[in-house]
């Protein structure tokens, strides 16, 4: 076998494995806007035949928005059968109102909540209750499937990295049954973090959080404000396509399984895609991967 010929047979064996017992995630915000809530509904449709193993849906502070998220979850539930979780933060309601929340989303079918601190507020005091509080309040209500965040590159907020590390384990001890990542572009960032979460016992999985970029300049927004590193060769690769959003997706979709397929090769086999309620990319990536109605 010839040079060409064994590097095609690498590639279709690499594109074959990949989709092998690879799961997805999909991550959506919930509308504030007719235009965006018909977005929304037809990006959850589009990608509702992937057969994700669950679905997310954010959530802000104050009450107004915490009802949106729970309306999106119920219509997920109701209208599409797939396991709809959504977010829950702790830093703007009391245990009373969290037990009750938790008790609804239960009494509606909800299993699956993804546990959070929360943004704090500007010049706010310490609060009351912290992300691993609220794990443990959410357990206490039911034998609810959590979600926590967990982040490769640090927290903002964290004054080192082996704190942050210390406050991840504190949410696994909780009862959290597997942390999903902020995302991220530097590959050996997640897998050093991975070896360092097994190295002080987190024994749940760290699904890598994968963010498919067709927009860069609110990519650098997005990562300044979270602590992500974006390499330089990202820039290079959207240099001249700010009025081309086609090749500006093609080269987000590349880079994404770029990561999967890098990913795969290290045993990760579960991953979450924050859609930013936008199925083009997502579906695509998921298809190119393996993974088809």
């Amino acid at each position: 076998m010839n040079a060409r010929a064994r590097q095609l047979d690498l590639l279709n064996r690499t594109v074959r494995d990949i989709g092998s017992d690879l799961n997805v995630s999909f991550e959506f915000f919930p509308p504030n806007t007719p235009e965006m809530e018909k977005t929304l509904w037809g990006s959850i449709e589009r990608l509702a035949p992937l057969k994700p193993s669950f679905v997310s849906v954010t959530y802000g502070a104050g009450s107004g928005t915490r009802d949106r998220t729970h309306g999106v979850i119920k219509r997920i539930q109701n209208d599409t059968g797939l396991i709809a979780a959504p977010h829950l933060t702790c830093i703007d309601a009391g245990r009373e109102e969290l037990i009750d929340i938790a008790k609804d989303y239960w009494e509606s079918g909800v299993r699956h909540i993804v546990a959070l601190r929360g943004d704090l507020p500007d010049n706010s005091k310490k609060p009351d209750m912290y992300a691993n509080d609220l794990v443990e309040l959410l357990k206490g209500v039911a034998d609810f499937d959590i979600s926590v965040a967990a982040y490769p590159e640090t927290h903002p907020e964290a004054p080192n990295a082996q704190f942050d590390l210390v406050n991840l384990k504190r949410k696994v001890d909780a009862g959290a049954n597997r942390a999903i990542s902020q995302f991220f572009f530097d590959m050996d960032s997640y897998l050093r973090f991975r070896d360092r979460c097994v190295a002080v016992g987190i024994d749940v999985e760290i699904v890598p959080g994968i963010l498919p970029v067709s927009n860069f300049g609110m990519l650098k927004r997005f990562a300044d404000m979270t602590n992500v590193h974006v390499p330089d060769w990202m820039g290079k690769m959207y240099e001249g396509l700010d009025d081309d959003p086609t090749t500006r997706n093609m080269v987000g979709a590349n880079i994404a399984m770029e990561q999967v397929k890098i990913l795969r090769s290290e045993g990760v086999n579960d991953f979450h895609f924050y859609t930013l309620n936008r199925s083009e990319l997502t579906y695509a990536i998921c298809h190119t991967l393996g993974v088809r109605p």
